[in-house]
């Protein structure tokens, strides 16, 4: 089945003017068989052997220089052929324009030039206006009626059509398409290379704000701004009294640096606390040398700065610290003048003094109290006692009641001793036969007499008299006084005892402070640490930066998931 190609009707205006009409498409055929009247005297007018442009040459048309091709159809000949169209140089666009046309009249072919060379062999040429208006409106070329002279062609009078070739320099469609590629990759490469550079930019601007930039400035503070800061150190120890013999398990520790941990942390809160600083303040004049002009704006106190504000100060200029090991209190005092950091530095050791008296100040006067007041106690009851068996013995004219009892006693023996000699001489005289009664009145008359004063004596003994007590209650009284006062004087020597423990107790619990390394003024500021506090700086803020920028990417990923 065929189809007949549609084309565009065109008047032609011959070259003296007159104009030819169309050709209408069922009158082609008759005009092809009509022999062609030529005008002679119309120069323009190219002749059956003259294709009209003379002896004019064209290099594209490369028919000058072709080599007879071979009969087609041939096995042999189509290689060969299609070698001769791939070194003309065709573009991709008008190869594919042959393989279409080639599907339209449906010819086997192979490749794109193998395409090529059948459309030739066929009498076509893919690259003609009039076929690529036949891809377009995909119709085909009505078929030359028999005898033509399109049948008559062989491939020896085929036309010679202008060829496209590759200009010289130009390269090959592989090596473009390989240079297309490369110049794309290197585009990617550049691409990434400039948002790299750009992302880098990016980085190291943010870094120079919100790092480089505040480590200058702060290097700037410490190393022009700053005002230098002197400080004194001095180190001492609290050590505790010891008795002259100190034994038992309580001893172990004694002498020690754990026997007096607790009072060198108790001496380390107070000189850190805000009592030491309000007492610095007042005997020292720690504001005042704080708040003056030449100190820095950052450092100084403001005109009327609170109780908090100085405490704060106070802290960062006075640095206590305890070594447990060592038993050692190590205190670093600042100021902006040698000779003040010397002068707070020995006010402190002495409020340290003051607080090391008054630690163990209650303890030892409550013990010494305590055995005081025992101690008077017994004094005084002892004086009771003494005073009672004065009165007493003023009272019964007694100096002592066993000795009054011994002279009793000793009379009672005497009498009954008298009385008994008499009583024998008495019973002497009534043996005779014939006693002298003269003689015996008296003797009996004595012993009667003796047997009285012995029985006046005992009743002096045992009962009582009109002008006073028996010596036996006056014994008992004063033997109870006497033994009252020895019991006080018992009680007023273990008050005595007791006192005297305390005593030494309250002296071993005393504490005094031994100064090891005493304040020197010193010549050279120890700060500000120009170099240490702006790598200080540096490690901050770039820790900072990091922390907001790992920060800002988790949420911004955690957004965009």
């Amino acid at each position: 089945m065929t189809m007949k190609l549609t084309v565009k009707r065109f008047r032609t205006r011959r070259p003296d003017g007159s104009v030819a009409e169309p050709l209408s498409p069922a009158s082609e055929p008759q005009a092809a068989a009509r022999p062609q009247q030529v005008v002679p005297d119309n120069p323009f007018m190219p002749s059956e052997e003259d294709d009209g442009f003379g002896n004019a040459s064209f290099p594209t048309a490369r028919g000058e220089t072709r080599v007879a091709a071979p009969v087609p159809g041939t096995p042999d000949a189509a290689p060969v052929e299609i070698d001769s169209i791939r070194r003309e140089g065709l573009t991709g666009r008008q190869l594919r324009i042959a393989r279409r046309l080639a599907q339209k009249h449906g010819l086997p072919a192979t490749s794109d030039f193998d395409a090529v060379r059948l459309l030739r062999s066929r009498g076509i040429d893919p690259f003609q206006a009039n076929a690529a208006l036949e891809v377009v409106s995909g119709g085909l070329p009505p078929e030359p009626p028999i005898g033509s002279r399109a049948l008559t062609l062989t491939p020896g009078d085929m036309p010679r059509l202008p060829q496209t070739i590759r200009p010289p320099g130009l390269p090959s469609p592989e090596l473009q398409a390989e240079q297309a590629h490369i110049a794309e990759v290197m585009k990617i490469q550049r691409d990434i290379a400039r948002r790299r550079r750009r992302k880098s930019a990016m980085l190291l601007a943010r870094l120079s704000v919100f790092v480089f930039l505040p480590t200058l400035l702060a290097a700037m503070y410490y190393y022009v701004i700053a005002s230098p800061i002197y400080a004194t150190t001095t180190q001492f120890v609290i050590q505790q009294a010891e008795p002259a013999a100190a034994a038992g398990m309580s001893s172990l520790l004694r002498g020690t640096q754990f026997a007096t941990s607790q009072d060198s942390i108790a001496v380390q809160g107070y000189l850190q606390s805000q009592g030491a600083m309000q007492r610095l303040e007042a005997d020292k004049g720690f504001r005042d040398h704080f708040s003056a002009p030449g100190i820095d704006a950052l450092l100084r106190l403001p005109a009327g700065a609170s109780e908090a504000e100085v405490f704060k100060l106070y802290q960062k200029m006075v640095k206590v610290s305890y070594d447990p090991s060592e038993g050692l209190i190590k205190m670093e005092v600042r100021a902006a003048d040698p000779d003040k950091s010397v002068e707070f530095s020995q006010a402190l050791i002495s409020y340290a003094e003051d607080q090391v008296d008054k630690l163990t100040q209650r303890l030892r006067a409550d013990q010494m109290k305590g055995a005081l007041e025992a101690y008077e106690d017994a004094e005084k009851k002892l004086q009771d006692a003494n005073q009672k068996v004065v009165d007493l013995q003023e009272q019964f004219k007694v100096l002592n009641s066993e000795v009054e009892a011994t002279l009793v006693t000793s009379q009672i023996a005497t009498l009954e001793s008298q009385m008994t000699q008499d009583r024998l001489s008495l019973a002497q005289m009534e043996s005779n036969a014939s006693p002298n009664q003269a003689r015996m009145e008296p003797l009996k008359r004595r012993i009667a007499t003796i047997e009285s004063q012995i029985a006046e004596l005992r009743a002096k003994l045992t009962e009582d008299s009109a002008s006073g007590l028996s010596i036996a209650k006056v014994q008992s009284q004063l033997l109870v006084a006497s033994s009252d006062v020895q019991t006080r004087q018992l009680m007023m020597a273990a008050a005595l005892q007791a006192m005297e423990t305390a005593r030494l107790e309250a002296n071993r619990q005393t504490r005094y402070l031994s100064i090891a390394v005493s304040p020197v003024r010193p010549d050279e500021a120890a700060y500000p640490r120009a170099f240490e506090n702006t790598l200080v700086s540096l490690l901050i803020f770039t820790g900072i930066y990091l922390m907001i920028s790992m920060t800002v990417a988790i949420l911004r990923e955690q957004v965009t998931a």
